[in-house]
This record gives C-alpha cells, sequence and structure tokens, in this order.
C-alpha cells in the first residue's frame, strides 16, 4: 500500500550529496516532459519506501548542465530497515534504481530537522570548463565548451574583476529570469589552465538564471581579443541583456559544491567502500 503523506515527526532527515552528467536530462525540475534528477531521485524513493516523497534540491540546475555537489533533503521514514543502519544502504538502495540514469548519490547523512538543500545554503560554487583547441572533444564530448581559439587568462582576470562585489546583473540573465531582482554579489571569480583547457570558477550565495554562463559568454570575448576588459564596466552599466555575450553553452558547466552553515552541514561527507565496517556507524 502506498503511503502518501509521511508523518514529519516519524521521519528523520536526510542530506543527500548528488553528482550526474546533464546531458540527458532536462534539468534539476520536475519537467512535463523528460528525465529530470528531481523525478528520478523521487521515484527511486518512492520504489525504496513505497510512499511519495518531494525531494528539494539546492540548485535548480538547467538541462545540460553538470553537478560534482548537488546537494538535496528528504525525510524519511523512522524504524525502516534503511533508516536504522549506516547511510551506505541507503545510497545502495537509490542508485540500484538509478542505475540506467547518469544521477548517482554519491553519500548521504542525517541533518536536523530544520535543514534546507535550498534555502540553508550560504555559497555555492560552479566551474566552467572550455576546451581551448581546434580539434574537438573525444572523451569530454558534451563535458565541455569547445572553443577553437585561444584565451588569454590574464585579460579574463582583469574583465571579471568589474564583476566581482554586488552589483545589478541585468546584463548576465535571461529574458525569461523569474527573479523579482537582479541584484546579486559575486565573492569570487578566478581562472586556471588545465592543459588545454581553461577553467572559470564562479561563486556566490546564489545567482540568476544561466548567470554563470552569461560570464563565460561574455568573457571569452575578452579572452580572444575580440572586446577590452573595461567593456565590462558598460555592460554593468547599461542592464540590458543584448549588451553582453552569448549564452555559453550548458556542457561545460558544474555545480561543484554547496556551503553550509557548519551547524546544520559539514563538508565532510563519508566516504564510502564496500569493504568498510558499516557498524562503526
Amino acid at each position: 500500500m502506498l503511503v502518501k503523506n509521511l508523518d514529519i515527526e516519524n521521519s528523520i532527515k536526510y542530506a543527500l550529496l548528488i553528482e550526474y552528467n546533464g546531458n540527458d536530462l532536462v534539468g534539476w525540475q520536475k519537467q512535463n516532459e523528460g528525465i529530470s534528477v528531481q523525478s528520478s531521485l523521487e521515484e527511486a524513493a518512492k520504489n525504496i519506501f513505497n510512499q511519495d516523497f518531494d525531494i528539494q534540491g539546492s540548485g535548480r540546475t538547467d538541462a545540460g548542465v553538470h553537478a560534482l555537489g548537488q546537494i538535496a533533503h528528504i525525510n524519511l521514514p523512522k524504524g525502516h530497515r534503511l533508516t536504522s543502519r549506516h547511510p551506505f544502504y541507503i545510497i545502495s538502495a537509490f542508485n540500484s534504481l538509478l542505475r540506467d540514469t547518469n544521477i548517482r548519490v554519491i553519500s548521504a547523512k542525517p541533518v536536523k530537522p530544520e535543514f534546507n538543500a535550498r534555502f540553508s545554503a550560504i555559497k555555492r560554487f560552479y566551474k566552467y570548463r572550455i576546451l581551448c583547441r581546434a580539434a574537438p572533444p573525444g572523451l569530454d564530448n558534451g563535458k565541455v565548451w569547445h572553443f577553437r581559439k585561444k584565451l588569454n587568462i590574464s585579460l579574463m582576470e582583469k574583465g571579471v574583476g568589474h564583476l566581482i562585489g554586488r552589483h545589478d546583473f541585468t546584463s548576465f540573465r535571461t529574458i525569461k529570469c523569474q527573479a523579482k531582482s537582479a541584484i546579486r554579489t559575486i565573492d569570487e571569480i578566478s581562472f586556471s589552465r588545465e592543459n588545454e583547457e581553461v577553467i572559470m570558477r564562479v561563486s556566490a550565495k546564489s545567482f540568476l538564471h544561466s548567470q554563470v554562463r552569461i560570464i563565460a559568454g561574455t568573457i571569452v570575448k575578452i579572452g580572444d581579443g575580440t572586446w577590452n576588459p573595461n567593456k565590462i564596466l558598460a555592460i554593468l552599466k547599461g542592464k540590458n541583456r543584448n549588451l553582453a555575450g552569448p549564452t555559453a553553452p550548458a556542457d561545460g558547466l558544474y555545480l561543484e559544491k554547496v556551503k553550509y552553515p557548519e551547524n546544520l552541514l559539514n563538508d565532510k561527507w563519508p566516504i564510502i567502500y564496500d569493504n568498510q565496517n558499516m557498524s562503526s556507524y
């Protein structure tokens, strides 16, 4: 018999650490058509615990966007054979039902009832991978933005310096963005070069719809010499989406990590192996 509503008083809230390849997904959020991360997890939980669930994530990644450290929360029933054992068994149950997808639960741990994967987050970390070479990617096809020109990181760093701090990012959000305000505070943007890749990392408490991808699409026009780094100032001041660069492909974007207050969720996730002693939990 399917249980429709879970009694919160008789449940344990768990945080889940999730990774996924977004290529074949419509994004995090449930959609009328296509496979989403949220619907896949909820369907797996329903099959495991024989009841409906509402799983909330730290952010709604778009179609094609990947995650290395998406966080979600779920209320699971107390006294169930899985919740009374090591989290390994919860993780294994989810992954066995997700095996035909590119979604995996990497770790899990109980959290306080007040923890909320979305609203408790104090910082989100994204990275964007740009493959700079003439030849298209083979192994990383669908996982990087293939950009055929060499990029000057020094120029890119000068350009993004204007984006650090609190600004009106109207020029760096999609027209369909539903946020009431375009004011956001970017804490850090950095670049590194790893072999043929340029990797941009961005952190902030929250982002506008496609903000990181529009920043990436804008900053490569500075890195390849098309625009001067100071053009960023005019783009910000203009408050017009048409002034910024293109929206970079979803392929290169990864939700890398989400940070929470230490008293709600620390960064120490249990790394679980098949051959460890589960009785030590």
